[in-house]
């Protein structure tokens, strides 16, 4: 089972803005004082540059069109609703905030299909909405597909037995823990596990300083060691710049590459670098408007494609 894909589907702006239903427990988002259709623009062009970069390198990327009328602010994060696996299954998401929810459509499936792959079962997790209970794809589970294990900082928009549930499933052994951040002097928990740790295929990026528990931190390392993976640590701050949500793919001739944003490449220091560029190069982007009012970056852009192909 391979870790890394080399296609992924992303979902192109027309509504985005800063969603103020997600501003609640989402501290990364920040209010800039520019018109939504600016804020919009300015995000679809990062957008394109972001697919131009992918596609350079010999990355797939299936660019789905968003729905004008839907008007969903979130829909460039497609990772939250869904994910993809290679025995055919797809799952579906609960949200948090119900503007989300919208962005759940069966039309990314079936332009998945009219590109060749294949749709055997869908795993649909959203009933649980109504009992207020949320787990945001691939934004709260952090999989190791090829060594079965899903880690999950659990969270408003996490929840440990849907988490447990989706492990059952999907089988894979859950590693469970809290990640908090600095919030006006308080410690709160941080909205999705994908921005304070990335998993590749023989690395970690991981901020470990936001696992408060002792015991939490240690079973974490553990897990991370016994599956052989280089531990490479980032701070609170530079987890603020996004350096956590990355994620590896695959390019022409298997070529890995660490995806990740501007901000997150600018925030490592030359010894980061130098230990992920051992296991592969890093491939950056400029997604700073994405990043000030989404609250996301370049990982919740991206959901990988792990279909098998009709």
């Amino acid at each position: 089972m391979r870790q890394t894909t080399d296609t992924i589907l992303m979902i192109r702006p027309v509504s985005f803005r800063m969603n103020e239903q997600t501003a609640v427990n989402n501290y990364f988002q920040e209010d800039i004082d520019l018109k939504n259709a600016e804020i919009n623009s300015k995000a679809q062009e990062e957008f394109d540059a972001f697919v131009d970069k992918l596609r350079a390198v010999g990355i797939k990327v299936i660019v789905e069109q968003d729905d004008e009328l839907m008007d969903t602010p979130d829909s460039i994060f497609p990772n939250n609703w869904v994910s993809f696996h290679n025995n055919g299954d797809v799952a579906k998401y609960p949200m948090f905030a119900e503007n989300r929810r919208k962005e759940r459509r069966d039309e990314v499936f079936i332009r998945l299909e009219k590109e060749g792959f294949k749709i055997e079962n869908i795993v649909d997790y959203t009933s649980a909405e109504h009992e207020g209970v949320f787990l945001e794809g691939t934004g709260s589970i952090i999989m190791d597909r090829a060594n079965r294990k899903a880690y999950c900082a659990l969270s408003p928009r996490a929840n440990e037995d849907l988490f447990i549930e989706f492990c059952e499933d999907f089988e894979y052994t859950p590693v469970i823990f809290t990640a908090n951040q600095t919030v006006d002097g308080k410690r709160l928990p941080i909205y999705h596990t994908n921005v304070m740790m990335c998993l590749a295929e023989n690395f970690t990026v991981i901020c470990l300083d936001a696992i408060d528990n002792k015991k939490e931190r240690k079973n974490v390392v553990k897990h991370l060691k016994q599956d052989g993976k280089e531990i490479i640590f980032i701070t609170e701050a530079q987890m603020h710049q996004f350096a956590g949500n990355m994620l590896q793919l695959r390019g022409h001739n298997d070529q890995r590459y660490l995806v990740m944003s501007e901000a997150a490449h600018k925030s490592l220091t030359k010894d980061q670098i130098n230990r992920i560029e051992k296991h592969c190069p890093i491939l950056s982007s400029s997604l700073d408007t994405v990043e000030t009012c989404g609250g996301g970056s370049a990982r919740c852009m991206m959901a990988e494609v792990f279909l098998p192909k009709a």
